[in-house]
């Protein structure tokens, strides 16, 4: 078992690098127009509901994804990775148009189709991935991954916000496109020999529900992606309580930025740590220690204390990405190849439609509840999760 630092692990491997490198790209541009076009849309209309509208966009697509991710086992996935990426920087380019509320429509069509096209590249990537690296480097690389996104989440905001201010949505529109043309340039760099599909057997329907099928008849898998859905669940109600933490610290709203760029470090130092402890705990035991840690982190912000509450949210940021990282890792070494992108998808929608379901029951109990029962409880759900991980306790690690 090699412990060398993951970042060298991955980079001495040319498609990891290479792979590795377009993340960091096209994450860049999404980052930046996430927050722009909530930013743009406010500015045209002065309406706060139609800003937030703007990540509902991006979001919506997240319940389709195992029909979504279908279309990444119809075709090779490194040239639909090329298509989509190629395709979604021309589609950006119409938003150089939008220069009132009359292209409003637009806007949103654009981000609808940019969520719905993402779902489908990341299944393709994962699947892509899975051929393209050694399966001994994909905790590093998943791991490095997230350190990627999060890091970008860190930088590429400001970034599109200087943007915006200087040159208006259709200079941080015209970035993102320039991103995915690079994106899709790294991919074609990349080396790997894919088959082509077998023709497709069945339906839609029955095709699309072969990923639900494969991962729930592998219960160490299951087990992982219902944990990382009841992680997001609780987390998201911890995230809808933000601004209520702020107030209980006596500090402005702006200072939920701070608290959020703390967690969003702590996240990146997760995916540099992830590699290495996948190989020391396995997958179940890196999930389990991260929620775990998540579980605390969450109920101790409550306490009313500035540097508790920024070290809850470092905390935070460095559990929370542990079972995402876990999952993936486990669905990508435990799938065959040609349902990798249906299972991918799949697990995805498991794991994340319940963020949507718990910013929203948050949003609402803030309102009704005391904000340090609804952490307490939160914690003690998270808690719970990560007891069911432990119960029968933690399969040998393999060497990897």
């Amino acid at each position: 078992m090699t412990t060398s630092w993951p970042m060298t692990r991955v980079l001495r491997n040319r498609n990891a690098g290479l792979a590795l490198a377009g993340v960091v790209v096209s994450g860049f541009g999404t980052s930046a127009l996430w927050l722009a076009s909530g930013v743009w849309v406010k500015d045209l209309t002065g309406s706060n509901a139609l800003a937030a509208l703007c990540v509902l966009a991006l979001w919506l697509s997240t319940p389709a994804g195992p029909a979504l991710g279908t279309l990444a086992d119809r075709f090779r996935r490194k040239p639909l990775l090329l298509a989509t990426n190629l395709c979604l920087a021309g589609l950006l380019l119409t938003l150089l148009t939008v220069r009132s509320q009359d292209g409003l429509w637009l806007l949103f069509a654009v981000l609808f189709v940019y969520g719905a096209t993402g779902v489908v590249q990341t299944a393709a990537e994962s699947a892509l991935v899975t051929a393209a690296v050694d399966p001994g480097l994909l905790g590093d690389f998943n791991g490095l991954r997230m350190t990627a996104t999060e890091g970008m989440k860190l930088v590429a905001p400001l970034t599109g916000a200087g943007l915006y201010a200087a040159y208006g949505g259709g200079a941080v529109a015209l970035l993102d496109a320039v991103t995915f043309v690079l994106a899709g340039g790294l991919c074609a760099l990349l080396r790997v020999h894919e088959q082509r599909p077998q023709p497709p057997v069945g339906g839609w329907r029955e095709r699309t529900a072969e990923g639900a099928r494969h991962l729930w008849a592998r219960p160490e898998t299951r087990r992982l992606v219902l944990a990382g859905g009841a992680t997001m669940l609780f987390a998201a109600v911890n995230g809808a309580l933000i601004h209520a933490v702020v107030d209980g610290l006596g500090r402005s709203p702006a200072y939920a930025g701070v608290l959020y760029a703390v967690q969003g470090t702590g996240s990146v130092a997760a995916g540099l740590v992830s590699g290495p402890a996948l190989r020391r705990l396995g997958e179940r035991g890196f999930a389990a220690c991260g929620i775990a840690l998540t579980a605390v982190a969450v109920a101790v912000r409550a306490v009313p204390s500035d540097p508790v509450a920024l070290a809850c949210s470092g905390a935070i940021g460095l559990g929370l990405p542990c079972v995402l990282v876990a999952a993936l890792t486990r669905v990508q070494r435990e799938t065959p190849a040609p349902l990798l992108g249906r299972t991918t998808a799949t697990a995805g929608t498991l794991m994340f439609t319940p963020n949507v379901v718990g910013l929203a029951a948050g949003a609402g109990l803030v309102e009704l509840a005391d904000f340090r029962m609804l952490l307490a409880l939160s914690g003690l759900g998270l808690a719970a999760t990560a007891g069911c991980l432990v119960v029968r306790g933690f399969p040998r690690p393999r060497a990897r």
